[in-house]
Parts: C-alpha cells; structure tokens; sequence
C-alpha cells in the first residue's frame, strides 16, 4: 500500500514533498516553494500522517531515498532530500533550473 501511494505521487513534471505538518523543517520547506510560480497542479505536499500508513510511507521513503525522514522532495523522479537540500539549492540557484527544466514554473 505504501509503495503504491508513494509511486503514485511521484511524477515527471511535478514536484512532491511528503511532510508531517507538525514539522519545523516541511514548514520551512513549503514556505520556500510556495513563493515559487508553478503551473497549477505541478506542486503537491503530502500530509503522510493523514494516511494511517505513515510508518509504512517512511519505511519505503528510506528504502527509496536512503532517509526516512521528512520532509522528502522530489522534483520529477528525482529526490533532491530534504530541507536544507533544498535551501542549498535555492542559493547555488539550481532550484530553479531544475523546475524550469520539468516545466512546473510559469514563465
């Protein structure tokens, strides 16, 4: 069940980010990528403590990612990891050259 939901998230085009609300870290993380211009529909966080599977999903994120923890990106089928992943890339400005290489920002 949670490799299936997983896998059904994750799509070329779109950027994911599993998150548990409570967390400081996908907090931050959904700050940074909401202020980003995306084509509807392309940005997607998912609540995995909403699914009653939540210790399943982390276990198959390790499995996928090599960390359980959240929050999770993934831009396309690629994880890039997690927070300060993602500000790293934000700064280095390859953030925006990967989203503008799947087509998730209007432009």
């Amino acid at each position: 069940m949670a490799q299936e939901f997983v896998d059904g998230k994750i799509q070329p085009g779109k950027v994911v980010v599993f998150i548990k609300p409570t967390c400081p870290f996908c907090r931050k993380t959904q700050e940074i990528l909401s202020q980003l211009p995306f084509k509807q529909g392309l940005l997607e966080f998912v609540d995995i403590t909403a699914t009653g599977d939540t210790n399943e999903i982390q276990d198959y994120l390790q499995q996928l990612t090599g960390a359980r923890t959240v929050p999770r990106v993934f831009i396309g089928k690629d994880c890039i990891g997690g927070c300060s992943d993602l500000i790293t890339m934000q700064e280095n400005g390859e953030l925006l050259t990967r989203l503008k290489q799947i087509g998730a920002l209007k432009l």
